[in-house]
């Protein structure tokens, strides 16, 4: 009966039970794996402490920044100045251009040379224009000339402030005068096969504009017109040293008979 009874105490020990005294063991694994744990989260903090390394011009020493930043410089400056000159060869003839004329083609030709230009055609340096008279008969049988209508000014101050002006306010003269140009000589006389064209035009769109805007169909029948242009250069900036004039040249043109067929078309 006494070895009996002393089964159980030898089993459990002085410390209690064997399985809670090799539970609270300090060699255990899950102790070691607590500490590894603990182990981790520490170097994981001590890498998110350190910098992150530099990259690119941060990375080199302050001597070789300063030696990078200026050649970065020198060669943005190279580049913003070939770009003008390059600009300047191209656009049109302006005040800058024409000042820096010599500087201009040094830089460019022959290795930079181009052969296309920055506008075409080139804007206009010049105010154009169009005016007409008509010689109109009337109701008494004597033919009496008009004034001067100046057209283009008409187009003009139906455009300012017009947010939508129309097409034909904006383009429809002017485009038949330069049509008219391209077509006749300084002598006003055809120089290929569409100027008959374009002195029918022209003629039609001013006896079209004499009878709507300036009413002519009651004052009698338009028999001739006769056109002119007013030409005027744009004066220069105060800065330029460029100096034009700036009186206004005329170009007259000899009187066209007006067709019925033309009064009819305005009239309608």
């Amino acid at each position: 009966m006494d070895a009996y009874d002393e089964e159980p105490e030898a089993l459990s020990g002085p410390e209690g039970p064997a399985g809670a005294r090799r539970a609270g063991n300090p060699g255990t694994p899950d102790e070691d794996s607590g500490s590894e744990h603990t182990e981790s989260e520490e170097t994981g903090r001590d890498r998110a402490a350190e910098p992150a390394p530099r990259a690119g011009l941060a990375a080199l020493s302050p001597r070789y920044r300063l030696v990078a930043g200026g050649a970065l410089a020198v060669v943005a400056a190279v580049a913003a100045v070939h770009l003008g000159m390059v600009f300047l060869s191209l656009a049109p003839a302006n005040p800058v251009s024409k000042q820096h004329a010599k500087a201009v083609e040094g830089w460019v030709y022959p290795e930079f040379e181009q052969n296309w230009k920055l506008f075409a055609p080139n804007p206009l340096q010049q105010n154009v224009a169009v005016q007409v008279r008509a010689q109109v008969r009337g109701g008494d049988g004597e033919p009496r000339t008009t004034g001067w209508t100046d057209l283009s000014a008409e187009d003009g101050a139906a455009i300012d402030g017009n947010l939508l002006p129309s097409h034909t306010q904006q383009n429809e003269l002017r485009r038949a005068w330069d049509f008219y140009g391209t077509t006749h000589g300084t002598d006003n006389r055809p120089v290929g096969v569409r100027g008959a064209l374009a002195e029918q035009y022209v003629r039609r769109i001013v006896v079209l504009r004499l009878l709507r805007d300036e009413g002519l169909d009651r004052a009698g029948t338009i028999e001739r017109v006769q056109v002119r242009s007013r030409t005027v250069n744009v004066p220069p900036p105060g800065w330029s040293r460029e100096k034009v004039s700036t009186s206004p040249a005329y170009r007259v043109l000899p009187w066209w008979t007006v067709t019925g067929d033309e009064t009819e078309a305005g009239a309608r």
